[in-house]
């Protein structure tokens, strides 16, 4: 029996620019008062105001440089921030595991928020010297569920093929789909996303995160609660405000499926790396799992630092867990991710010895 894939190590990157949710809100109004309106203005400040995120990261030189960005300069932003931050957070996490970039196998890349051919996968093959003859994949349209798939696929990979080790790498720049309007999808938006990087390298040598199982659940009936359009050749960000309300069954029947799989109950799992997508959607999360608090405080935490990152964002909660939580070995973890589809995701992970991920 071929040994399931295992996390190896895990590294995460943040672009350098950080603001704080006023210094966001003071900087949309002061440009856009009268795009919003009265009514606008006055919810922009209630949403902003918000406890649960403190401060975001956003890949931009200046907010004045930002705010007069036309189409053709957000995507040439959207390419090389990405490719910084890819690269950044893969580099690290093949030194961490000791892997050499002429011994990576395959690359599998998923962003949602920009689109360039040939893919951000080739770009990063040139970058960082991967091999020419590098199984390379670029995954799109998931949305902030992009990475559990990601891993996924990487997984597969591994377990085709032994002794390779195989780059799962999600990043976002959120930023690169910004869009002002009163409506309360564009300024909840506006409040929660941020960008960011992450990368995870998997292979079946002892030791690390095991992938247990996992389990996908689509629910299509739900497309239009969380999903880009286009409009006027931008990526527009259509968030409903019932999100909370709908979520928790789709994410219920996914974490139910896979733990099944793995003969687990809920109680087993000791870590939930649940994908921060904002303080109701945590709750719904958790009231829909039946979860004590405690299991929801690595998503808080990030939530409350960097904002939703959309796909990379369920990396950064695990990446919690390993510095703060003791994940010890024999341990289980669930990482839950959920978007466009509206689709949602389980894995079900296993300590097996420990994974280079902690900073």
């Amino acid at each position: 029996m071929r040994p399931r894939p295992r996390i190896a190590a895990l590294a995460t990157a943040v672009p350098e620019f950080r603001v704080t949710q006023k210094e966001a809100a003071d900087h949309i109004l002061e440009r856009f008062s009268d795009e919003l309106g009265r009514k606008g203005r006055f919810m922009l400040k209630r949403v902003f105001s918000h406890p649960s995120i403190g401060t975001r990261h956003f890949a931009i030189s200046s907010p004045e440089a930002f705010f007069l960005e036309g189409p053709d300069a957000r995507i040439f932003r959207f390419t090389e921030r990405a490719l910084e931050l890819s690269c950044q957070c893969l580099q690290e996490a093949m030194d961490r595991c000791g892997l050499a970039a002429n011994e990576l196998k395959g690359l599998v890349l998923n962003t949602c928020t920009g689109y360039v051919c040939p893919g951000l996968s080739t770009y990063m093959i040139d970058r960082l010297g991967l091999p020419g003859d590098i199984k390379a994949f670029d995954l799109v349209g998931a949305g902030c569920a992009g990475a559990i798939p990601n891993m996924e696929l990487a997984g597969l990979m591994v377990g085709e093929n032994p002794g390779w080790a195989v780059a799962s790498v999600s990043v976002e720049i959120c930023s690169a789909t910004f869009e002002v309007g009163s409506s309360p999808s564009l300024i909840v938006s506006n409040a929660l996303f941020s960008d960011g990087a992450a990368a995870a390298i998997l292979w079946d040598r002892p030791g690390g995160l095991e992938a247990v199982t996992g389990s996908m659940r689509f629910a299509p009936e739900f497309r239009e609660a969380i999903r880009y359009v286009h409009r006027g050749g931008r990526l527009i960000n259509q968030l409903s405000m019932d999100l909370p309300e709908i979520v928790g069954g789709p994410v219920r029947a996914s974490v139910h499926d896979a733990l099944a799989r793995a003969s687990l109950e809920t109680t087993d799992v000791d870590h939930w790396a649940i994908h921060a997508g904002g303080e109701k959607i945590i709750d719904a999360i958790r009231d829909a799992l039946g979860l004590p608090e405690e299991k929801t405080g690595p998503a808080r935490k990030i939530l409350k630092e960097h904002g939703n990152m959309s796909s990379p964002t369920v990396w950064f909660v695990l990446e919690e867990i390993l510095k703060e939580r003791h994940f010890a070995a024999g341990q289980y973890c669930a990482m839950v991710s959920f978007g466009a589809g509206l689709s949602a995701h389980c894995a079900i992970l296993a300590n097996r010895g420990g994974i280079s991920g902690a900073r």
